[in-house]
């Protein structure tokens, strides 16, 4: 398993050519404070949604037998980006939260309800790159606990140096308390 840490603050972000800064990224950095907003695909979901079943009812309804499973196979899967498109209504698409003492996870993007861990639980925080799966974008955040894993693919991210800031903030140290 091929993967890409970063240790430490590797250069400023925006410094690079090939990085694109969005007015739209929620990304807000305030001294030892940082908050990057997931994007969501809200018209991806609904256009998948309008696809499978719209190509899934026409299949159920004109042709044969084979094909009418295949339609319902379409219309599941219709159904299935419906209530990821709900979803995407219902709840914004969440942000990585980093302070001093605390780290704030979106369990994904439109998901609502956070997980909240001490800054000091994080073991890793690292990229993958070549070990990841043929269903989602490389890189992948990973961010380790003690006890569980939060990978962030890259498709959930405005640009991939969202996701180097991430790493940076959790291998800065906290300022010292005084």
């Amino acid at each position: 398993m091929k993967s890409t840490a970063v240790s430490g603050p590797s250069r400023p972000p925006g410094r690079d050519s090939r990085e694109v800064a969005s007015p739209e990224a929620t990304a807000v950095a305030s001294g030892a404070d940082l908050a990057i907003g997931l994007e969501d695909a809200r018209y991806r979901h609904l256009g998948w949604a309008v696809f499978g079943l719209a190509l899934g009812g026409l299949m159920v309804w004109k042709l044969g037998t084979v094909a009418q499973w295949a339609g319902y196979v379409l219309i599941a899967f219709g159904a299935w980006a419906t209530v990821s498109f709900a979803r995407t209504l219902i709840w914004q698409p969440g942000a990585i939260e980093i302070t001093d003492d605390t780290v704030t996870l979106p369990r994904g993007p439109s998901r609502g309800r956070p997980v909240t861990i001490k800054r000091a639980d994080v073991a890793h925080a690292y990229l993958l790159r070549r070990a990841v799966p043929w269903t989602r974008a490389a890189p992948v955040l990973v961010i380790e606990t003690g006890e569980r894993a939060f990978s962030f693919p890259r498709d959930w991210f405005a640009a991939e140096s969202e996701q180097r800031r991430v790493i940076e903030a959790l291998v800065a140290a906290p300022a010292p308390l005084a």
